[in-house]
């Protein structure tokens, strides 16, 4: 192909070019976020802490000003995401086969839906939950004193791994197509698999309670039983290619 004969110096001139686009990108949409709807998505991110009354402060001058351009850098990371994946396609599909191609081209948008909607169901069903229970009936009499850098650090680290962990489906469905698990392996193992998903949720949940650890761990026990059958589906189809191809 023609990109494997590319000299060294191509390669790394294609590869900065790559680079400096997805800044340039990234700087873009982090300026058109921070001016365009820095209020509204502060109001979003603060929604959990507005509803049990509680207002973040800031202890340093700069804090609020750092915190909130930190905000909209990770907002900008999303809507700069296409040209980013554009320009690293762009980059690294000379190099690929046509089955390779096909691949990514399956994988690519069901890996980006799955990280989002595990985002969005961190925040929107199991961030809430946590919150309240940690700020309210775990710490009745005490007055919350949080600041709005350590909330954002607690927000992004607690519904970060939500993304990572509804990629098991397509993982599972990836290791089935290669033929290295099969659904009843997933099946027989079940309850090993559980118990790892527990010990799982407890190292990445970033708070030491169990309702937090176990809120983050129904859904991937979900996830699992969900990649049982999407297991099965793969393996039937892979096994009718395999008959039709012999035939």
């Amino acid at each position: 192909m023609e990109d494997k004969s590319m000299t060294l110096t191509e390669h790394l001139e294609a590869l900065r070019r790559v680079l400096l686009v997805s800044i340039i990108a990234l700087v873009i949409a982090t300026i058109a976020v921070y001016f365009g709807f820095r209020e509204q998505l502060l109001a979003l991110i603060l929604r959990p802490m507005k509803d049990l009354g509680i207002k973040p402060v800031f202890i340093t001058p700069w804090e609020a000003f750092f915190t909130t351009i930190k905000i909209c850098f990770v907002a900008a990371i999303f809507l700069a995401l296409p040209v980013i994946l554009w320009e690293v396609w762009s980059f690294v599909l000379p190099a690929l086969h046509s089955h390779e191609r096909r691949l990514v081209y399956m994988l690519m948008p069901a890996s980006i839906i799955l990280f989002v909607g595990g985002v969005v169901f961190g925040y929107l069903v199991v961030f809430p939950a946590a919150v309240r229970f940690l700020l309210v009936t775990a710490s009745e009499g005490f007055m919350p004193f949080i600041t709005i850098s350590r909330y954002f650090g607690f927000l992004s680290m607690f519904v970060l791994p939500f993304g990572a962990v509804f990629q098991l489906p397509l993982i599972i469905m990836l290791l089935t197509h290669l033929g290295l698990v099969t659904p009843r392996f997933l099946a027989k193992n079940r309850k090993y698999a559980v118990l790892i998903i527990f010990i799982v949720a407890a190292v990445v949940t970033p708070t030491p309670d169990m309702v937090s650890q176990t809120l983050m761990a129904l859904p991937m026990v979900v996830l699992y039983e969900a990649s049982i059958w999407i297991s099965y589906l793969v393996r039937r189809k892979r096994e009718e290619k395999v008959r039709q191809e012999g035939i």
